[in-house]
């Protein structure tokens, strides 16, 4: 069965070392042109703005073509087609398969009946790994580092599979998390288990001020209205949080902000022109890590 990623923890932390430096390189050179012979498809069942262009941005800079669809409303699912059996189709015609999907599980099933790679790009509540790939990417680009920073996780930590693939990911580099969330949006035991069995040190507040001044990377997330089982239950914690510039006046000089986007309320406009805020060249470097990734699974780096 051909390498794929689904979960963060399908690469060693050699692997993710290695993506990171070549992801780097393209950088330097945006159009290597490196797949030419491949075809790639990138089928998204949910809605997404900078995953999927990043990813056919990657796809057409490797000098690859894709095919595929933004959304699951005119595929053959409608018509009754099991999700296996698309995938499966979809093998025939593709040399490796990008896909994000609402349900949890979705990406492990797809790569247990595909006969190419596949790339989960976020399934559910649950693994978002190349988001992952490109946070750490920024982190080292900012801090100059992955070991021993102190990473303040912000807002949606119940649902937000960027955060559960990303403290994963980090337990390898001897971090200290900072879990703020309301009760309701608590990191999941699962998550914490792991990170206890890895040694890593972590606290718990729902207070977002308690932490500002002595993090590293302030990681905001928004609340996800499509992952609450109801209205009434997102209305009780959708804005939770807020992060303004007059609340940077104490913090670390060497602090950034990063957000996986799209924000709501979460971050106001006001600290787009600070120095700490750096979403917008996380999303760009999203560019370079999905090339890195695609280049690697089909063993070219």
């Amino acid at each position: 069965m051909p390498k794929s990623l689904i979960s963060i923890q399908d690469f060693t932390k050699d692997e993710i070392l290695h993506v990171l430096e070549t992801a780097k390189e393209f950088e330097a050179n945006r159009f290597p042109n490196i797949l030419s012979d491949k075809v790639i498809a990138c089928l998204f069942f949910e809605p997404s703005t900078r995953t999927r262009c990043s990813f056919e941005a990657a796809v057409n800079r490797l000098g690859a073509r894709v095919i595929g669809w933004p959304d699951n409303r005119n595929t053959s699912q409608s018509k009754g087609e099991t999700f296996e059996d698309t995938i499966k189709i979809i093998s025939n015609y593709a040399d490796m398969i990008v896909m994000r999907h609402p349900t949890e599980g979705a990406a492990a099933i797809a790569a247990s009946v595909a006969s190419v790679p596949v790339i989960n790009a976020g399934d559910g509540a649950n693994q978002h790994p190349t988001q992952t790939l490109l946070d750490m990417y920024t982190i080292l680009q900012t801090q100059g580092r992955l070991d021993s920073l102190t990473i303040n996780m912000v807002g949606d930590l119940r649902y937000g599979r960027t955060v559960h693939s990303l403290s994963e990911a980090m337990a390898d580099f001897k971090p200290h998390f900072v879990f703020t969330s309301p009760e309701e949006l608590k990191m999941p035991k699962k998550y914490l288990d792991y990170l206890d069995s890895k040694g890593v040190a972590y606290e718990q507040t729902s207070r977002m001020e308690d932490h500002l001044d002595d993090c590293d990377i302030l990681y905001m997330t928004r609340v996800q209205q499509e992952r609450f089982p109801s209205k009434e239950d997102y209305d009780k914690v959708k804005d939770t949080y807020r992060l303004t510039a007059s609340m940077l006046g104490g913090v670390k000089p060497n602090l950034k902000i990063l957000h996986p986007l799209p924000r709501i309320t979460e971050i106001a406009q006001d600290v787009d022109e600070t120095p700490y805020a750096y979403y917008f060249q996380q999303a760009r470097n999203g560019m370079f890590v999905r090339m890195a990734v695609i280049s690697y699974l089909f063993g070219i780096r």
